[in-house]
């Protein structure tokens, strides 16, 4: 889970998305391109997603400086059925093919009711919830899932299967915010998690459906996308586009009033705020509002980046020869 860290320098939102777009830069990718990247990373940190957030710079300049991933993809749409389409990403990271699909689907999804697009050669799509988040934001129901390459060998655990893909839905409200949830499937499951025994001694249930949405993730997000099993029968340009995605947009008038739905909405946001919380928080939330709430606060603030975070982006740019600027 995203927490706040316990020590932290706050910084400046706008200091940091210039860092990023720099380094972004500097790696080779256009200044369009870089500025889309450097907000939605940077957002992901105004939001609490720390995990997916700005410290993935790190990681996205070195591969795109090293050839791995394409700094400048032609994202383009490679089959289009009305409402289902296919989006090629070029090789690049996954941001562009998913943020384009997502727009082309707000305008299919009101004409059609329903509409999906899948994302293909490309790499990380970053958290899912920026995309189903987007949707909600224009008054659809979103579903995103993405898969990546897998490489399984027949002495792992079959855990190993459920690769460590995310997922997320979001659901608009009218006066509240959008409830949306954001999550990898396989979160404290993976073969380095400290307490996978623990989990599967005391409530088993829980990681077989863990492990049974990570199934699904990929095959949804990952086969559906063209991205094989059997890592051999992969024919990439770019070794590091090995990613994939399904986003679904659904149209609430298709079903209900979407205005009755929004006052309901509403209704479960405040009933559900005034009941008892969690042990160890102060406040009853669902998905979306604590989130929205740290965007609000640390937009004047400053984002509290930890301080392992900010020094990885200290030596990154120290790498690549950017002014540190946070």
């Amino acid at each position: 889970m995203n927490t706040e860290p316990k020590e932290f320098v706050r910084t400046k939102p706008d200091k940091l998305k210039q860092l990023v777009l720099r380094l972004a830069q500097q790696a080779g990718m256009p200044e369009e391109k870089a500025d889309l990247l450097a907000g939605l990373l940077v957002k992901n940190d105004l939001r609490g997603n720390f995990s997916h957030g700005s410290i993935q710079i790190v990681r996205y300049a070195q591969i795109m400086r090293d050839g791995l991933i394409n700094p400048n993809p032609a994202v383009s749409i490679t089959s289009d059925h009305g409402s289902t389409i296919v989006v090629d990403g070029d090789g690049g990271l996954g941001y562009f093919p998913a943020s384009s699909a997502a727009e082309i689907l707000v305008e299919r999804c009101r004409t059609h009711g329903i509409a999906a697009a899948v994302t293909r050669n490309h790499g990380h799509i970053g958290a899912a919830g920026i995309y189903s988040r987007f949707l909600a934001e224009n008054g659809l129901i979103g579903y995103v899932t993405s898969g990546h390459q897998l490489t399984l060998k027949p002495e792992d655990s079959i855990m190993q299967a459920a690769g460590g893909s995310p997922m997320s839905f979001a659901v608009p409200a009218g006066e509240a915010v959008p409830m949306v949830l954001d999550f990898g499937a396989m979160h404290d499951l993976y073969p380095d998690s400290p307490h996978v025994p623990e989990l599967f001694n005391l409530a088993p249930g829980l990681v077989f459906r863990s492990m049974g949405i990570g199934y699904m993730c990929q095959a949804l997000g990952g086969f559906l996308a063209g991205v094989p099993v059997e890592e051999e029968r992969a024919v990439r340009r770019y070794s590091g586009s090995n990613q994939g995605s399904l986003i679904i947009a659904l149209d609430i008038n298709r079903f209900i009033p979407a205005d009755a739905f929004k006052s309901e909405m509403d209704v479960y946001m405040r009933v559900t705020s005034q009941m008892k919380p969690m042990p160890g928080y102060e406040k009853a939330t669902l998905p979306g509002v604590l989130e929205l709430q740290r965007m609000q606060a640390w937009s004047a603030e400053g984002i509290p980046l930890s301080l392992h975070n900010r020094q990885l982006l200290l030596d990154t740019a120290a790498e690549f020869g950017v002014e540190p600027l946070i």
